[in-house]
């Protein structure tokens, strides 16, 4: 990049010569007061609060919009430019309210600030103020939009971070107003972050609106256990009870930004099915028992299973949002009671090739690298659902280098994106085959042959024009191409060659493979040892000796089950073969920090643990990077750390290895178990032969976890449950084709489905992005408890 000698406040400076005035201030501490200018956004140079005096010019320049040239002079303290900017100032409060004692940004307000430093000490404005009426936009974010002073950093924010323009800035002059085009609400996934970006009190958020003042609030850092990234966190408190969370900035990981999951769950920390001592179950009654009772009772009933029927009656579903020392005393446990059942992969049906998954699900290289190459091919995922802040990165991409994002999707997501014309929505098994055809065409063009297992299934594939389009841009963009392999990938029945077809086409393209698994702390899961084929550290369980998966624990009905932070119905694929295999339970002790009707149905003892939020531990984000975090509360009842629950159970059960005292003493005996592990690895092309799925006759069921019903407490979040992807996680959603076919009115807006000796009646939408014969119901919700994953399903007009 060319250098140019600029003066800054008679400063000489070198400086690259793309870059402009107001980068160049901020990077030699020089203030310039600014509005509507942010490092992540294009610019607008609407507020002109940063004007400037550039020698020679004719008149003051805005800072965010002049590019640095040969020779400029620059004074951002002279008179000329402190008069350009006091007049600014005076301009932008001649509408602005005088309420700053009843407003959420006070104390924290960028006009404030500024104001202080460039205002005057009276107005001369002696006119009526304009008045703007505020209209409700969801959940999510208040109004009071008087107070703006039109930045449209909200605007851009939409346009170019969120993919969707929610808000726009119609009317010209006096008339100009930010709104939505369209009575509807502002929640996509990540619109809430217009609440940090606004810099006035005229967005904020309507959770914590007039409940604390922020120079009262305790601030302390955390990590979100919501998605893969370990977006960091900034969580304020008063008088020990958590008011808000708002990004804490990591340029490497949610740079500045945060999605509205991770920002409002903190509100399942008051629900009313909070479990706040330990209780259990006496005669189908529910009972308050103290904790050296409830200790004791939970491991004899765990010893009771063992002794009764055997170690191998004995398993435990673990959840990925669970610490990594948790989830490995959790499997610590259960393999000292001498069972392998073990499975924290509970939104995957298939596990045929689990021998072949890498030691640590995740990302194959950083964010940064993952995204600049020309081509990412993403298969099996609905990026802005399941990660909406790695969306953002890709959404970014596709816009500034360009890349061309090549989506193979069981269903049409809306990823906001320019369509690529390779990409494309198939049915489950018709998307495998189009994935071997390319496999087929792409060992053609590079000349490779497919080794066994996979050579005659891939042979056995038909190769189109769409087969040939697609495997020519993999062999043009050789060894520039980033895979990512989503959940909705690993929510079908066949995953298993979908996940092999993947490490293929990464393998004859020289691309990189990424697993992104529901789950944050997936990565920590699997290093853990919450597997029933790996131990700790990712050592191999050989043959018969590996536990079984969480489908295969429900359908041999085991005996007894530990619970760690999970409600099996609504946190398993299958809803209702979780709860036909609990049911034949004799012993469940869940450890949970909620007591839902469902759980209390079918445990025997609740042990109430601390959230996230209320303890201390690490999690492993898919980059493998062990991030800390600390209470931010003290946790509320009786509820008690689940570490020090499981430690105490085994010692109760007479177990060795139970001597840690301290949280850290937990860490650093795993971190030596995993130090040795090289957990870079990428799907393994596995030896094991992939069996065919079943064939489904009639209507097929796509499901995966709904984006706020994945975990206990995003289900508890009563903001994020009232938002739109909230309401709709419970509706079925199919083609107007199918429900043709079907004989269904499309303008009905329920449906009866039927499944064995299931009848449902459902609300429903018309989706064209789902395949024929096919129908979309997510999993977790309350529709879909008694629905099956697979089986013989019929739609139905409801009856009159």
């Amino acid at each position: 990049m060319r250098q140019v000698t600029i003066e800054l406040n008679g400063q000489p400076l070198q400086v690259d010569s793309d870059r402009y005035v107001i980068e160049v201030a901020d990077e030699y501490g020089v203030t310039i007061p600014r509005f509507c200018y942010h490092g992540k956004l294009s610019l607008a140079a609407s507020c002109r609060m940063c004007l400037v005096e550039v020698e020679r010019a004719p008149k003051p320049m805005p800072a965010c919009a002049t590019p640095v040239a040969e020779g400029m002079k620059i004074h951002t303290r002279s008179p000329k430019a402190i008069a350009a900017q006091r007049s600014v100032m005076e301009f932008l409060l001649i509408n602005h309210p005088l309420d700053c004692p009843i407003c959420d940004q006070g104390g924290e307000c960028d006009l404030q600030d500024i104001a202080v430093g460039y205002g005057n000490n009276a107005s001369r404005y002696r006119e009526s103020k304009r008045v703007v009426v505020d209209h409700d936009i969801g959940p999510l974010i208040s109004t009071d939009m008087t107070r703006c002073i039109q930045c449209t950093r909200c605007v851009r924010f939409g346009q170019e971070i969120a993919g969707v323009m929610e808000l726009g800035a119609p009317g010209r002059g006096e008339h100009m107003h930010i709104a939505t085009y369209l009575e509807g609400s502002v929640d996509a996934e990540i619109s809430a972050n217009v609440i940090d970006l606004c810099p006035v009190g005229a967005l904020t958020s309507k959770p914590y609106r007039f409940s604390a003042r922020s120079w009262e609030l305790s601030s302390m850092t955390s990590i979100s256990p919501h998605d893969i990234l370990g977006s960091h966190l900034r969580v304020d408190t008063l008088r020990g009870e958590v008011k808000r969370v708002v990004p804490a900035e990591c340029e490497a990981l949610n740079e500045c930004w945060l999605s509205d999951r991770d920002r409002f769950s903190y509100q399942a920390l008051t629900h009313p099915d909070r479990l706040l001592t330990p209780e259990i179950k006496r005669d189908g009654r529910w009972q308050k028992i103290d904790w050296d009772s409830a200790l004791t009772y939970a491991a004899e009933g765990l010893l009771g299973v063992v002794k009764e029927s055997g170690s191998s009656a004995l398993g435990a579903l673990l959840s990925a949002e669970s610490s990594v020392e948790e989830l490995y005393l959790a499997q610590k446990l259960l393999r000292g009671l001498g069972s392998h059942h073990i499975d924290s992969r509970l939104w995957r049906s298939d596990f045929s090739t689990q021998q072949g998954d890498p030691h640590r699900p995740g990302f194959a290289k950083p964010l940064a690298e993952l995204m600049a190459v020309p081509l990412l091919l993403v298969i099996g995922s609905d990026l802005t659902k399941e990660q909406p802040l790695l969306a953002q990165r890709v959404r970014r991409a596709a816009r500034e280098l360009p890349c061309e994002v090549v989506a193979l999707n069981p269903i049409d997501f809306d990823l906001r994106l320019p369509a690529s014309p390779l990409s494309q929505h198939l049915a489950p098994l018709v998307l495998e085959g189009h994935l071997a055809g390319t496999v087929k065409q792409l060992a053609k063009l590079s000349g490779s042959a497919v080794a066994e297992p996979h050579r005659e299934w891939i042979e056995q594939a038909s190769v189109g024009t769409r087969e040939e389009a697609l495997a020519d841009k993999l062999a043009q963009q050789h060894g520039q191409i980033s895979i990512l392999l989503g959940a909705h990938a690993m929510a079908l029945p066949n995953y298993g060659r979908l996940q092999q077809l993947a490490a293929l086409l990464a393998k004859l393209s020289g691309a990189s493979l990424s697993l992104l698994p529901t789950g944050g702390n997936s990565a920590g899961a699997a290093l853990a040892g919450a597997l029933p084929h790996r131990l700790a550290g990712g050592a191999t369980i050989e043959g018969g000796d590996a536990g079984m998966s969480w489908p295969q624990m429900f359908s041999e009905g085991l005996k007894g089950y530990l619970l760690l932070n999970v409600e099996p119905v609504d946190d398993c694929l299958d809803s209702q073969l979780a709860y036909q295999g609990l049911a034949k339970a004799d012993f469940v002790v869940a450890l949970s920090s909620y007591g839902s009707d469902l759980l209390r149905e079918q445990a025997d003892l609740l042990l109430p643990i601390a959230p996230f939020l209320e303890s201390e531990g690490t999690f492993i984000n898919g980059l493998g990077e062990w991030q800390s975090y600390f209470a931010t509360v003290p946790p509320q009842g009786e509820s008690k750390p689940a570490w020090k629950l499981l430690r105490v159970l085994g010692n109760l059960c007479d177990l060795a290895g139970f001597e840690q005292m301290e949280l850290c003493d937990v860490t650093a005996e795993l971190r030596e178990i995993v130090s040795p592990l090289d957990d870079s690895d990428s799907v393994a092309v596995t030896a094991v032969s992939v069996a065919d799925p079943s064939p489904s006759a009639g209507l097929q069921r796509l499901a995966a976890a709904a984006i706020y019903r994945a975990s206990p407490m995003l289900r508890r979040a009563t903001a994020l449950q009232a938002t739109q992807d909230g309401v709709r996680a419970d509706t079925l959603r199919l083609s107007s084709a199918t429900a043709t076919a079907a004989k269904i009115d499309v303008s009905a807006t329920d449906i009866e489905l039927k499944a064995a000796d299931l009848s449902l009646t459902l609300n429903w939408v018309v989706d064209e992005g789902v395949p024929p014969d096919c129908f979309y119901l997510a999993a977790g919700s309350e529709a879909a408890r008694r629905v099956p994953l697979q089986g013989r399903f019929e739609l139905s007009r409801v009856a009159d």
